[in-house]
C-alpha cells in the first residue's frame, strides 16, 4: 500500500498541492453528498444482486445480513495485493457460516455475483477503446495494452465459466494444480485431493444451476449494468462538485481503463496506479491536471477509502474467527 500511496503523492507534488487545495476549496457540498449517496445506492444494488444468486440456491439469508458480509469482502480487496480477489473466499466463508450452507454453494453465489460484472464490463471496454482512439489521443503502445488486456480478460472469463460448468475440464485443472502440489508437499497433497475434488463436484453442480436460472441472467444482467452506470455518474458528479462539466463519454472511458489497470495484481485495490493513471488519462483528454488531481482524490476517497473504512468497521459483528480469516489474507 505504501508504494502506491508513493506513486500518488509523487504525482500530487508534480501538479502542485496548493493547485489541488484550490481547486477542492471551490467544490460544491451538495453534488459532494449526492457523489456519497449514489456510493450508498450502489452498495444497495451489489446486495440485491448478490440476493439472486443466494436465492437461486435457496440459501436463506436476509439483504441486511448480506450487507455487511458484502462491505467486509470489499474491504479486503482494497487492502490485501490480490487482484481484487482476496476478498471472494471471505465472503463465502461468512455466508457458509451464517446461513448453514455448504462452503461450494456459497462460493458458487460469489464467483457468479462476481461473474454478473464482467458482461457490461467487456461492453463497455470495447466501447471504451473506441472512444479512447477518437477523444482521449492515447498513445499508440497504450491503445495496443488496452486491447491485449481485453482479450486475456474475455478469454479467462470464459475458461473459468467452462471451467465452472463442465465437469471433465473442471476435473482436469484441479488435477493438474493437485500434480504441481504433489511436487511440493506430497503429504499435503494426499490430505487435500479428494476434498478438492468433492468441493469442485459440488460448486460446479451450483454454478450449473444459477446460470440455468432465467431470473439470475434476466435481473442480474441488467442490475450490473445500472451498477457500471452508477459508479460512472458518481465521478461525473465528482467533477460537477469542482464546477467541471466534463464529457460523460471520457469520464466513462478513464473510469474503464482505470478498472482495467486496478486488476493488476501488483497494488492494493490498485492504490497509487488507478489514481496515477486516472490523472494521466484525464489530463490526456485536456482536463487540467490540477482539477484531474482533486476529483481523483475526491472519488477515491469515496469508492475506495469509505469502502474499505465502512467494511473493517462492521468485521467485529462477525467475531473473531471472521477477524482471523481476514487476518491471514493480509
Amino acid at each position: 500500500m505504501l508504494a502506491g500511496v508513493g506513486v500518488l503523492a509523487l504525482m500530487v507534488l508534480f501538479i502542485g498541492p496548493e493547485k489541488i487545495e484550490t481547486a477542492l476549496q471551490q467544490s460544491n457540498p451538495w453534488y459532494l453528498a449526492l457523489a456519497v449517496i449514489i456510493q450508498l445506492a450502489i452498495y444497495g444494488l451489489w446486495t440485491e444482486r448478490w440476493s439472486i444468486t443466494t436465492s437461486s440456491l435457496d440459501i436463506s439469508i436476509k439483504r441486511r445480513h448480506l450487507l455487511p458480509m458484502l462491505m467486509v469482502g470489499l474491504a479486503i480487496n482494497n487492502i490485501t495485493p490480490s487482484g481484487r480477489g482476496g476478498g471472494e473466499p471471505v465472503r463465502a466463508y461468512l455466508l457458509s457460516k451464517y446461513s448453514q450452507s455448504p462452503f461450494e454453494n456459497a462460493f458458487a453465489t460469489v464467483i457468479a455475483d462476481r461473474g454478473l460484472d464482467t458482461f457490461p464490463f467487456i461492453a463497455l471496454a470495447i466501447i471504451t477503446i473506441i472512444t479512447a482512439i477518437l477523444y482521449i489521443n492515447l498513445p499508440q503502445w497504450m491503445v495496443i495494452t488496452l486491447v491485449i488486456g481485453l482479450i486475456i480478460l474475455i478469454v479467462v472469463f470464459f475458461l473459468a465459466l467452462y471451467m465452472s460448468i463442465n465437469r471433465e475440464f473442471g476435473d482436469r485443472a484441479v488435477r493438474w494444480f493437485l500434480n504441481i502440489l504433489k511436487r511440493i508437499s506430497s503429504k499435503m497433497h494426499n490430505r487435500v485431493e479428494q476434498r478438492a475434488i468433492n468441493a469442485v463436484g459440488g460448486f460446479q453442480d451450483s454454478m450449473r444451476v444459477m446460470i440455468t436460472d432465467r431470473k439470475v441472467l434476466l435481473y442480474g444482467i441488467p442490475i450490473s449494468f445500472v451498477i457500471w452506470g452508477l459508479e460512472i455518474m458518481r465521478v461525473y458528479v465528482v467533477f460537477l462538485a469542482l464546477n467541471i462539466n466534463a464529457p460523460l463519454e471520457i469520464i466513462a472511458a478513464v473510469f474503464v481503463i482505470s478498472t482495467l489497470i486496478g486488476m493488476i495484481p501488483l497494488l492494493p485495490g490498485g492504490l497509487g496506479a488507478v489514481d496515477g493513471m486516472m490523472i494521466l488519462l484525464y489530463s490526456y483528454a485536456g482536463i487540467p491536471a490540477s482539477i484531474s488531481a482533486a476529483a481523483t482524490l475526491v472519488e477515491r476517497l469515496i469508492s475506495f477509502w469509505m469502502t474499505t473504512i465502512l467494511g473493517v468497521a462492521v468485521l467485529p459483528y462477525f467475531g473473531a474467527d471472521a477477524v482471523d480469516k481476514m487476518t491471514k489474507k493480509l
